[in-house]
């Protein structure tokens, strides 16, 4: 019997909430993570439209990249379209989960999505972020290091890019004397023991800390654990925000444009360009409001950015370093739906996955 809270679960072991901006509002909004999954509807904007096809379809949970509630509601009453979703979805028993900036800044998420619909190559994500990783430093004997070390990778600790079971140990002397209410795994009680122990050092995401302490206590044989966690301004390559890679082989701004067009089956594309004989090769991308990270492109020397939402002023600060191009914030993002659909299709196989049909981009185009 697969339930609301094994979806969520898994997702936000992909997409931790904690990586999610201040501002944002993930997780799951509406339901009950006990409820059993009848279907599973994939939308980008959890609208009325997207309700409406939910209930017709026979589907109890929404899946959706924008959350439909962003601050308090301090009454519901029907008065605007959040307020008509919540009601709605409550009264036909149907779960509301959104997964948004959160899977935006993890390596697998929604950047490398769309930078692979470009076809990009050699990725990396744009801008790494700081404070999201710490190390642990313990004391072992010999006769449980690799026991240890092990679990500490199991649980997530020692992973740094390509690489896994990373670690640094070192040899020492301890000392240490327990009292008459002690049972040391080494030594006597009333006695200081000096005992040759090994220093082992993991790095580890900030979000795993509690796993990886418990796998610490769980397969270290002291009675009183001696360890120290440390906090680290190093950047985390495998969190951040954009995306930037090569395409196969450079392409001139009109053939590059046409490219993006008809790989995101965009409508149009607004853009600044200076220099009229550039070749395009190295692009990065950013779905949704991406101008923050003009200055990483630029000094990432890229060839191209794309990303939405982007103001007139803004696209002078472009001045002659690249091409900038908006093509509009749902069409940056609307791949998400197939980002989530491969992400729990990978997981649970017998579960009912529907994308939605629902037209939810508010922009109109005359063509």
């Amino acid at each position: 019997m697969l339930q609301i809270k094994d979806i969520v679960n898994y997702l936000e072991a992909i997409a931790p909430p904690v990586l999610q901006e201040s501002y944002d509002n993930s997780g799951l909004l509406l339901g009950n993570g006990e409820t059993e999954i009848s279907k599973i509807l994939i939308c980008l904007d959890s609208n009325e439209d997207v309700v409406d096809e939910a209930i017709a379809k026979g589907c109890n949970l929404i899946v959706a990249h924008h959350p439909i509630i962003w601050g308090g509601l301090k009454r519901i009453n029907g008065k605007n379209m959040t307020e008509r979703v919540v009601i709605k979805a409550i009264k036909n028993d149907i779960a509301i989960y959104a997964c948004h900036t959160n899977l935006d800044k993890v390596k697998i998420g929604v950047n490398r999505k769309f930078a692979e619909k470009l076809q990009l190559k050699d990725l990396n994500i744009l801008k790494p972020e700081r404070g999201h990783l710490k190390k642990l430093v313990t004391y072992i004997p010999k006769t449980h290091l690799e026991t240890l070390r092990t679990a500490l990778s199991n649980a997530g600790a020692g992973a740094l890019g390509n690489y896994d079971c990373c670690s640094f140990e070192s040899t020492g002397t301890g000392t240490f004397r327990g009292n008459a209410e002690s049972n040391p795994f080494i030594g006597q009680a009333g006695q200081l023991s000096h005992e040759i122990e090994h220093r082992l050092e993991v790095i580890f995401p900030v979000y795993l800390q509690h796993k990886i302490v418990e796998a610490l206590k769980k397969n270290h044989p002291y009675e009183e654990i001696a360890y120290d966690i440390y906090a680290l301004d190093n950047s985390f390559e495998s969190v951040g925000l954009g995306m930037i890679g090569n395409l196969d082989s450079e392409m001139d701004v009109n053939t590059f444009l046409s490219w993006v067009k008809n790989c995101l089956q965009t409508n149009s594309i607004r853009f600044v360009n200076s220099q009229p004989h550039r070749k395009i090769k190295k692009v990065a991308v950013c779905g949704g409001v991406g101008h923050f990270l003009l200055r990483d492109a630029i000094s990432l020397k890229a060839d191209a950015y794309i990303t939405s939402d982007v103001k007139y002023h803004e696209m002078m600060e472009v001045e002659n370093h690249l091409l900038y191009a908006d093509i509009g914030h749902y069409e940056s993002e609307k791949y998400t739906m197939e980002l989530f659909i491969e992400l729990i299709s990978q997981k649970f196989a017998n579960i009912a996955l529907l994308f939605s049909e629902s037209n939810i981009n508010p922009v109109q185009y005359f063509i």
